[in-house]
């Protein structure tokens, strides 16, 4: 659910949207300040000639004596004015709450995205279970996603209240806000909207901006995970069809996952459609949509925006201004596309009628492919799911040259080891150790999907002893996770053989889902035995 720029512009830029939770991702912006920036070596050229200092007496006299030597004539050099030191104390640090949404300047600059093939063979399978949907996304025939609602558990993600601040902590650069939803939310600094005033001067300050029982309008990013509120922004974004509208931002962009020449056609339509005040993103879900679909997709959101500004005038905080549609029709709002999708199967009479009525009105070119399951065996059998979902609940995750993955869940992070198991491999050690690290680097991948593990990752793969493998192997890992929707950040192998990996996390994920903490050892997995008697 969620920026960057402070002046309009009239032609949008390339920027990395994920469809899934693309309003969560509109401050993912790649900046075109830092491609002006000067390169590292002309950096060091001027760091020598800098330290080159000017000839002393003895290399005078040094010079006299071999004889003359003509020496360019240099031009005195103006002392740099020195700044106060109150104005260097005060110069603005960068830290992880801060949110570069206000000019080119402070955009960063993003990896290259690596070539994602198109899979245009995915089936979208729904089942109904009591009171909990259950949806998978298979390719060909291998479970790669799957989303769960539980009865009386609905997501708050993409919704938007009027929300009360209860508490103000400047140390933590953060704000309590109330939303009438139970625990209080947390809105960070860095997900503030802030003024043009604010933002000159001295680094703004969440204290002056907010103060305790004022309203604030905020949108949810991220359910409350454990003991961890809801997290909040207050730069609001809503998601149609095909495109995301951003109220009163200038940000703007295409998907980067579309071909290079749907880029292009889309572009041409969307200078015509953007409205004046707001921004506009378009999604991977507008390849192939006429100009017609996308605007009646903006006077869509249009509607939508305006519906939330009248009823933020009228309510008291806190109140629920706008609340995102279940979580079936939003899986099929950001995943089914004509181009990917060969079917979306369901075997429940209600999701078959709520999907096609919403597809109706949206898309009505899909609704071909959406067929209601009357066969003998429920629809997750008939298509091998629920196995799947067995072995995506294991600790152990088998490879198919025998090794293995062992994934464990701790407070702060999940931990992945990776181990060559029965795998002996034909020629020597370093080979078998590669392959067998390649092969963990795409099911890492799939897992994290298919889990929807989020936060940070450590792989610890199998000791390798040449940079190039290396380098193969977490070139695999970007390759595999650029299919991934969600956000993810590949670092480097550490000495120790260790890869960190960040995924966005924005809610429970598979394992919570079907689950719950043991009450005999509160989640430990070991019974203590020692007694003091």
């Amino acid at each position: 659910m969620p920026s960057d720029e402070s002046k309009p512009t009239d032609e949008p830029r390339s920027i990395s949207i994920d469809p899934s939770d693309a309003e969560t991702n509109v401050a993912a912006v790649s900046g075109d300040a830092e491609a002006s920036s000067p390169s590292p070596s002309a950096k060091r050229r001027r760091r020598r000639s800098r330290a080159k200092k000017p000839p002393t007496a003895d290399a005078s006299v040094e010079a006299s004596e071999t004889g003359p030597k003509k020496t360019p004539a240099t031009r005195p050099r103006r002392a740099k004015p020195q700044e106060p030191k109150e104005q260097k104390e005060s110069a603005p640090t960068s830290t992880r709450l801060t949110r570069s949404r206000v000019g080119r300047a402070t955009r960063r600059r993003r990896e290259p995205m690596p070539y994602v093939p198109r899979v245009t063979d995915k089936l979208m399978v729904i089942t109904q279970h009591g009171e909990r949907d259950q949806i998978a996304v298979l390719e060909e025939r291998e479970l790669i996603q799957h989303y769960v609602t539980r009865a009386g558990a609905k997501s708050m993600v993409g919704n938007v209240y009027l929300g009360r601040v209860q508490n103000v902590l400047p140390g933590m650069e953060a704000a309590f806000v109330d939303v009438g939803r139970g625990r209080n939310a947390v809105l960070y600094a860095g997900e503030v909207n802030w003024s043009l005033e604010d933002l000159e001067g001295a680094p703004p300050r969440i204290e002056h901006v907010l103060k305790n029982g004022q309203s604030v309008l905020v949108q949810v990013t991220k359910d409350p995970i454990g003991g961890k509120g809801a997290r909040l922004t207050a730069q609001i974004s809503l998601p149609g069809r095909y495109l995301v509208l951003a109220p009163n931002s200038s940000v703007t962009g295409i998907s980067r996952r579309l071909p290079e020449d749907e880029r292009k056609r889309l572009k041409g339509i969307y200078k015509g459609l953007k409205p004046e005040s707001h921004g506009l993103i378009v999604r991977t879900a507008a390849e192939g949509a006429t100009e017609e679909a996308l605007a009646s997709d903006i006077q869509r959101l249009l509607a939508t925006w305006q519906d939330i500004e009248k009823r933020s005038k009228k309510a008291k905080a806190p109140a629920t201004l706008y609340e995102e549609p279940e979580l079936t029709v939003r899986v099929v709002r950001d995943l089914f596309t004509d181009e990917e999708f060969r079917e979306l199967v369901t075997d429940s009479p209600r999701v078959y009628g709520l999907v096609t009525d919403y597809l109706r009105d949206i898309a009505p070119d899909t609704l071909e492919k959406v067929r209601l399951h009357e066969g003998k065996l429920p629809v997750f059998e008939e298509f091998h799911i629920v196995e799947q979902i067995h072995k995506g609940l294991d600790r152990k995750v088998w490879l198919p040259s025998g090794g293995y993955l062992v994934i464990d869940r701790t407070e702060a992070m999940t931990v992945i080891d990776v181990n060559t198991g029965k795998s002996v491999g034909k020629t020597n050690l370093e080979e078998t150790v590669v392959n067998t690290n390649i092969e963990a680097s795409a099911e890492v991948a799939r897992q994290l999907r298919l889990r929807d593990i989020g936060g940070m990752i450590i792989i610890d793969f199998i000791d390798m002893l040449l940079e190039q493998n290396k380098k193969k192997v977490i070139d695999t890992l970007k390759e595999a996770l650029a299919q991934d929707k969600s956000r993810s950040q590949v670092f480097d192998i550490s000495p120790l053989g260790l890869l960190e990996v960040t995924r966005k996390r924005v809610s429970g994920g598979l394992l919570e889902a079907f689950s719950e903490t043991c009450p005999t050892c509160e989640g430990r997995g070991v019974l203590l035995t020692y007694d003091v008697n």
